[in-house]
This record gives C-alpha cells, sequence and structure tokens, in this order.
C-alpha cells in the first residue's frame, strides 16, 4: 500500500489528525524512521512521543522480550516481582518514598492532581471542597475532561465544557504570580518545568528554587510535570536537577516505558502517598509485570549509560550551530539539552509551513503555539545524524 493510500484510510477511519506529519511509518530504528515506499528520515520529535532512548532500543526490546516469555499481566489479586521492583528503583532514582504507577501521562497528572486534593484535605486542613491547585498558563498535561479544564489553549478545551474548578492559572515562570494566588486554600502548585506544547519556554534562572521555597513557607505541594522534561531529556535525569530542586511529587511519563509501553507514574514521599487507602485509586493495567520489565531496563539505562550527559553536550552543539547559520527566517533559539525551541519569522511564515518543508528534506519535527519548531531527537542521535539534519535546517531557514 502505498503512502498516500495509507494517509486517505487514517482520514476516513479515524478522527486522529497529525497534520503536518504525514507519513505512515513502517519501520524504525535509533533515530531513524522509514515510511511503506522506503524513504528514511530523521525523527527530531521524540519527545513529543516516548522515544528519548530511540526507536527500538536494542537492550530495552530484548527486556520486553524476555519478560513476554514469562508474565504479562496479573490479577488485581498478585503482585509480580518486577512491579516491586520497579517502584524501589524508580523511588530511588526520584529519591520518594513511594511510587504510583499508571498508563497514560494524563492518568498520570490526574493521580497526582487526586493526592494533591486528598492530601490537603486530610494533611493541611483545607476545608472540604475547597482546595486549589495553581497551573501555569500555556500548560499542557493531557487531555482529560478536569485537564484541558485549566487549559489556556482553546483547541485544547473548546466544546467540552462543563470543566472542574478548583484551578487557578498564572503566568509561567513568575513566582510573583505564584505568591500572590496562594491562599489558604491552596494545596499544590502544578508545573512543568520547561513548556512543552507552550512552545519549549525555560522559565527564568532560579525560578524553580524561588518556587521550591514558596511552596515550603505556605505548606503547598511542588509538583513537577516532567512527563517530557524528564529522564534525560534537558541534560539532567530530570529538569529540575538544573537548579538542584526536589519537588513533593515528580509526574512522569512518555520515555518511561521506552518506547513500547504506556507506563506512567508518580513518585512522592509518605506524607503524600499515604493519603491512598485501599480501593480510593487504582488502574487495571498500571505497573503491568510487561510495562515494569521494561520501565526497569529504562532506569538501568539511564545509570548505566548516563544519557543525560550527552544530551547536553549535543544540545549545546545544537544551539552553536543554529546561532552560526546566516537564516533569516529565525528570531530566537533556546535550548535545555535536546530539547530545542526554535522561533520562526511570521513575515515569513508558520513554524508548520516550514515543519511541513524540512519533512520533505528527510526530516521530521512539529510545530506548537504557531511561530515556533520543537526540535527533540532521540538521545541515541549522533553529532553526524544532527550534522546532516542542521544542513536541511539552514536550506529550509535560510
Amino acid at each position: 500500500m502505498k503512502t498516500q493510500e495509507f494517509i486517505d484510510l487514517t482520514e476516513k477511519f479515524s478522527a486522529h489528525n497529525y497534520a503536518p506529519l504525514p507519513v505512515v511509518l513502517s519501520s524504525a530504528e535509533g533515530a531513524w524512521v522509514t515510511d511503506v515506499e522506503g524513504r528514511r528520515y530523521l525523527d527530531l520529535l521524540s519527545a513529543y512521543s516516548a522515544l528519548n532512548f530511540g526507536h527500538r532500543n536494542a537492550r530495552i526490546t530484548a527486556a520486553a522480550h524476555r519478560q513476554l516469555d514469562v508474565l504479562t499481566l496479573t490479577s488485581r489479586a498478585v503482585y509480580s516481582e518486577n512491579f516491586a521492583l520497579f517502584c524501589q528503583e524508580l523511588a530511588t532514582l526520584c529519591k520518594k518514598d513511594k511510587v504510583l504507577p499508571m498508563n497514560s501521562g494524563a492518568e498520570a497528572v490526574e493521580t497526582a492532581i487526586k493526592a494533591t486534593r486528598k492530601w490537603g484535605y486530610e494533611v493541611k486542613g483545607i476545608p472540604s471542597d475547597k482546595a486549589e491547585i495553581i497551573v501555569c498558563k500555556d500548560n499542557f498535561h493531557g487531555r482529560t475532561i478536569a485537564i484541558v479544564g485549566f487549559s489556556t489553549s482553546e483547541e485544547s478545551w473548546k466544546g467540552f465544557g462543563p470543566f472542574t474548578g478548583g484551578f487557578k492559572v498564572v503566568e509561567h515562570g513568575s513566582i510573583e504570580a505564584v505568591k500572590n494566588a496562594i491562599t489558604p486554600h491552596t494545596a499544590g502548585v502544578l508545573f512543568e518545568p520547561i513548556l512543552g506544547e507552550g512552545g519549549y519556554i525555560i522559565p527564568p534562572e532560579g525560578f524553580l528554587k524561588d518556587l521550591r521555597a514558596v511552596c515550603s513557607e505556605h505548606n503547598v505541594l511542588m509538583i513537577a510535570d516532567e512527563i517530557q522534561t524528564g529522564l534525560c531529556r534537558t541534560g539532567e535525569i530530570f529538569a529540575c536537577d538544573h537548579e538542584g530542586v526536589i519537588p513533593d511529587i515528580f509526574v512522569l511519563g512518555k520515555s518511561l516505558g521506552g518506547g513500547i509501553m504506556p507506563l506512567s507514574a508518580i513518585a512522592a514521599d509518605d506524607a503524600v502517598m499515604n493519603v491512598f487507602t485501599p480501593g480510593s485509586h487504582g488502574s487495571t493495567f498500571g505497573g503491568n509485570p510487561l510495562a515494569s520489565a521494561i520501565g526497569r531496563e529504562v532506569i538501568a539505562l539511564i545509570r548505566e549509560e548516563e544519557p543525560h550527559k550527552k544530551a547536553a553536550e549535543l544540545g549545546s552543539y545544537i544551539i552553536e550551530r543554529i546561532s552560526a547559520m546566516n537564516v533569516t527566517a529565525v528570531t530566537a533559539v533556546r535550548a535545555r539539552g535536546l530539547m530545542v525551541g526554535i522561533d520562526v519569522d511570521m513575515k515569513r511564515g508558520k513554524a508548520k509551513d516550514f515543519c511541513k518543508a524540512l519533512l520533505n528534506e528527510g526530516v521530521i519535527c512539529k510545530d506548537t503555539r504557531v511561530q515556533s519548531i520543537r526540535v527533540a531527537p532521540p538521545l541515541c542521535v549522533s553529532k553526524d545524524d544532527l550534522d546532516w539534519a542542521l544542513e536541511r535546517f539552514e536550506r529550509v531557514l535560510a
């Protein structure tokens, strides 16, 4: 079947619309993917998906095969060895007491919201049904009703109301806005250390430290959504590590499943996690043996191969190369590790137009917030691969 036939079939029978990424991929390995007609593309969009460690990573794939031959799913009456070890190893990585595994990133965010509200009532003493959670403008935490209800992107919330209350929206990166929004009813502050869908926006230096101090002062939970920024993407294991900060709740997902299985989790200390009692929260597939085995291999890979160090090095290289280019379409470039945002001049067109042009050159990336191009290759990408891609960026952005 030809690529266009796949596209036509998808448009006819699926409600998903992933334009401007119309290529149907038939095989993938490392940082490269191949379509059904044999054309290869360099994938610079892995953080948007779940592929920090590359397509078909050999050690993660091997771990999945080993587990498939042993046990894939348990009943709710028993636990698997991998589940217990995965929880222990992830808790240690996060420097937390406990882990609660779920499936999708949005499910993990919902779990963090539930934990924060219950903690607010049972530990902080907020009056029943009065808990507030502060969130940030231009956030993206998922697509459930509760989450889109506090999105500031009309595309995310339009047509889905009425929404869940209890959220206050403030400017991302503004510690004064957070301070002004805190009341005795504030249970937590949910934030992305770097905005993802919001344009790969990095907050001012010191914001995370200030936020940690403010949350501690007011007995408010600091909830870091590291679904996209975590697990080595930004040049540290967690983006919060750049300022030496440990939040009260880590929210993790995407690459935690190694690009093979949906796997997410929250990690927190007993003071937060102990609000969950038997029957108050759960998941049919959360922490299943296959997902747990894959998650354990991801954690082992991080500890043994330290891919965050490569991400830091290559991120600096990309900035250096783009800054030296003779391109007129670029108005700003920012990066934290291999999480790179490129803003383009609106007079030259929208970011989507440039992404389409790059796709024709064999480079996959994606636009966001109209004028921003996201560049987030797998952490296994080579410098030679990046040089190949950057030559095409220079042609398209000239």
